[in-house]
């Protein structure tokens, strides 16, 4: 049974960078997509990236092209989320997500996915 684990959140200033980890155990990284969500103050959560089991390829949401930077190590079975010049509207809670389907296509959809983490809080404050 895959397993999923969210690191690396914490408070940020703004125009600060952060690095979020998800660690996966009980199975194989190549076998899944991972995708990473978040879920602000009061809102639904939404699909920001994801990479695929196949070849690698990297998806973002419009509104995270540019600073947000997905990758994976296939040897320590961990995918991250790199945010570069963060802002207040960053602020949330991140999950990541992991579906069989080979492609992306469908990340910004939470029923993509059929496993979650638990989450990490992000803030970006002053």
């Amino acid at each position: 049974q895959l397993q999923l684990v969210e690191s690396g959140g914490g408070l940020v200033q703004p125009g600060g960078s952060l690095r979020l980890s998800c660690l996966a155990s009980g199975s194989t990284l190549e076998h899944y997509s991972i995708g990473w969500f978040r879920q602000a103050p009061g809102k639904e959560r939404e699909g920001v990236s994801c990479i695929s089991t196949i070849d690698g390829h990297a998806y973002y949401r419009d509104s995270a092209k540019g600073r947000f930077t997905i990758s994976r190590d296939i040897a320590k079975k961990t995918v991250y989320l790199q945010i570069d010049s963060v802002k207040p509207e960053d602020t949330g809670v991140y999950y990541c997500a992991a579906t069989d389907v080979y492609h992306c296509t469908g990340f910004v959809f939470r029923s993509f996915f059929d496993h979650w983490g638990q989450g990490t809080p992000v803030t970006v404050s002053e």
